[in-house]
């Protein structure tokens, strides 16, 4: 739905990281459908309501190509179960012990069990390991060596030279993780971008260079399914909300990018972000392509596919 690529996660009792590389520049979009899906379903779940993060994430731009940097990153995530002391290595347990982890669940893994969306290949790499069954299993090896060796308090944590702004570029507080050289062009690039005057016009706003990538490829999707299902975007007001052809719609471009239900409740007409998600929840999908056109379940087969790995 983004086209990230993430490189490592690990979820643990009250925050989780991740190490992400965003091709377009949607990593706000992407967070707020991650976060509000995620709360959604959570609440769904435990039969609880309200938030369930308590504060906006913290982004720390990362100089991923730098092979000390990724590395030290890459640690630092995996190894956060060892600090908060959910395994104890120095007892006999493994970082496999960790089931919420991109090591346990994705490293480890063989490439058919492991999501498509993790950029194992290019993590294994960075520690010139191949993506083999002897690379996956040295990977955990190295890790629990870390483990155990190191201080459970900073294990995984990278020691600062004397010279480097903890403040500036740290894991846990500062803004970036690179070298001093790469907080300077990070900081160039934000002068540029803060100089630019805030767009006035609805025309600037609405041209496909501001935009969020996942946005255009929901317009592009939207004009195209409602040609195949023959529906004109003027008569969509008078057509019910639970007409299959708009809730078949809903449902494809609310599983395949990152648009809000809020957005697909004002461009369908379907009343509200609520009457959306009822209608998706009651949809059996197989039966209602049998009901639709030959035309609208051709768009179907066309578009409800994952994108190939990049």
């Amino acid at each position: 739905m983004t086209g990230w690529r993430i490189h490592a996660w690990v979820l643990m009792s009250n925050h989780y990281h991740l190490f992400i590389q965003t091709p377009e520049p949607n990593l706000v979009a992407g967070m707020s459908w991650l976060q509000n899906t995620l709360t959604r379903r959570y609440n769904v779940r435990h039969r609880k309501w309200g938030r369930l993060f308590g504060d906006r994430y913290k982004a720390i731009v990362v100089q991923g190509d730098d092979p000390y940097h990724y590395q030290t990153l890459m640690d630092y995530i995996h190894l956060n179960p060892v600090r908060a002391r959910s395994i104890r290595p120095k007892a006999g347990q493994s970082v496999l012990d960790y089931p919420w982890s991109s090591i346990a669940g994705g490293y480890a893994l063989p490439t058919k069990r492991r999501a498509k969306w993790l950029a194992a290949e290019s993590g294994l790499l960075a520690f010139s390991l191949a993506d083999t069954v002897s690379g996956r299993r040295e990977m955990v090896v190295r890790l629990d060596r870390r483990a155990v060796s190191e201080a459970i308090k900073n294990c995984g944590v990278p020691t600062l030279a004397d010279e480097v702004d903890a403040r500036t570029s740290h894991l846990r507080r500062g803004w970036y993780w690179g070298t001093k050289a790469f907080g300077e062009a990070m900081r160039k690039l934000a002068k540029v971008a803060l100089k630019k005057k805030a767009p006035q016009s609805r025309a600037y706003q609405k041209d496909e260079l501001v935009m969020d990538h996942s946005e255009r490829q929901a317009e592009v999707w939207l004009v195209k399914g409602l040609k195949a299902a023959d529906l004109k975007a003027e008569d969509l007001a008078e057509v019910k909300g639970s007409d299959e052809r708009k809730v078949l719609l809903a449902d494809l471009l609310w599983r395949r990018t990152v648009v809000s239900q809020e957005w697909l409740a004002a461009k369908l007409k379907m009343k509200s972000a609520a009457n959306v998600c009822q209608q998706m929840r009651r949809l059996d999908k197989e039966a209602a392509l049998k009901r639709v056109s030959a035309l609208m379940r051709l768009f179907f087969e066309r578009t409800d596919e994952p994108k190939p790995a990049q």
